[in-house]
């Protein structure tokens, strides 16, 4: 059975509608929960895999996350030995960090749903060619990354320009929740420290503005998703192969 390493960051935010695609394709997942052990150590050479979550901390607070320094140092080992690497929000800006981008304050905070314009690359990424451009997808972030070095750059919204990357054909960072479904949806917004981050926005207001948009625009995401995350665990396969011609 092949085993995956997922880092997470907060128990709010899981694999969503990753979870049932990653388990009824065979695979055996170990979470490390930062939350609850901030002091966790692991080595990813034991993993054909990994997958990085969101979180509510942002990749220049070390000084009160230490973990965040020893996940960049566990996304340098995968990609040292070419493990696939999916990054999400947080994780796509640790993906990015550990490639050497620079991570900011976003101009803009997204949070709700925002239409996704794909790059030229996107439409022959085995990926990205699962989604159309201006799909609304799903946005909690307040923080973005400049595009990492010998990256392909493959979306961007109107108010972030560095929405989702590949690194050479194993690694991808998405700033974007595509894992999200309806009661996740519902979830944050009513989360009490989440709540706090939709004041800038328009508190209440904006959370229903949120919520309606969810109604006319989840189905068709998650549609995206099961296609987009399928492609991402057909490259595990291909993953192996590759090592395994290169080690002839």
């Amino acid at each position: 059975m092949r085993k995956l390493l997922v880092l997470q960051h907060a128990p709010s935010e899981p694999l969503g509608v990753l979870d049932p695609l990653l388990r009824a394709a065979g695979f055996r997942i170990r979470y490390v929960n930062f939350a609850r052990d901030p002091f966790a150590q692991v080595d990813v050479s034991r993993y054909g895999g990994l997958i990085v979550l969101g979180g509510p901390m942002n990749v220049d607070q070390v000084e009160s996350y230490p973990h965040l320094r020893h996940e960049i140092e566990v996304i340098h080992a995968a990609l040292t030995r070419e493990i696939p690497i999916l990054g999400i929000c947080l994780g796509a800006q640790l993906l990015a960090a550990a490639l050497g981008a620079r991570v900011h304050p976003s101009p803009v905070r997204e949070i709700g749903w925002y239409p996704l314009t794909l790059s030229s690359a996107a439409t022959s990424d085995p990926l990205f060619q699962h989604l159309d451009t201006c799909t609304p997808v799903f946005q909690w972030h307040a923080y973005t990354f400049t595009e990492p070095r010998d990256s392909v750059h493959l979306a961007s919204t109107e108010g972030c320009a560095n929405q989702a990357f590949r690194y050479r054909d194993f690694a991808y960072g998405l700033q974007f929740h595509l894992e999200v479904d309806e009661a996740l949806i519902r979830r944050w917004l009513r989360q009490s420290q989440l709540q706090q981050e939709l004041e800038p926005l328009g508190g209440d207001a904006h959370a229903r503005v949120v919520e309606q948009q969810t109604s006319a625009y989840l189905q068709r995401s998650q549609a995206h998703a099961a296609a987009l995350f399928s492609a991402f665990i057909g490259r595990f396969g291909l993953r192996r192969k590759a090592v395994m011609l290169k080690s002839r």
